[in-house]
């Protein structure tokens, strides 16, 4: 199987289009959403990015490096350093890094990514349904 790259950038840019808008908007929206829709389409943009420079993986490396990554960021909001914090206090810092661990984003990044995983087997079967 070889992911369409081009596909995959443009869902990675719309899922990036509708994170940022949420931080903007978030406020405005029922407030389930406003907690955790953000971590949840971060997770999902961090899906389609593993699986548009991977194109060849299988879904489940895919999804299991993304969860992966995931994790790994937010354990890593457990540390702070002087030079961590002054990364994170940026805007694009802040986006990626985070700030505080949350064990609800631990959630919210694990449906994110199965998300994607699902949306993306339920496509294959389609697709192999069609031809």
């Amino acid at each position: 199987m070889k992911r369409n790259r081009i596909l995959y950038f443009m869902g990675w840019f719309v899922v990036i289009v509708l994170g940022l808008l949420w931080r903007r908007f978030g406020r405005e929206l029922p407030e389930f959403l406003a907690l955790y829709a953000g971590d949840t389409l971060w997770a999902l943009m961090i899906f389609l990015g593993v699986g548009f420079l991977f194109a060849r993986w299988p879904t489940r490396r895919v999804v299991i490096v993304a969860l992966l990554f995931c994790y790994v960021i937010e354990v890593s909001q457990l540390y702070h350093a002087p030079w961590i914090d002054k990364i994170r206090n940026t805007w694009l810092g802040g986006l990626i890094l985070g700030f505080e661990f949350h064990w609800s984003d631990i959630a919210c990044y694990t449906v994110g990514v199965m998300l994607g995983g699902l949306l993306e087997t339920l496509t294959l079967k389609r697709s192999a349904r069609e031809c």
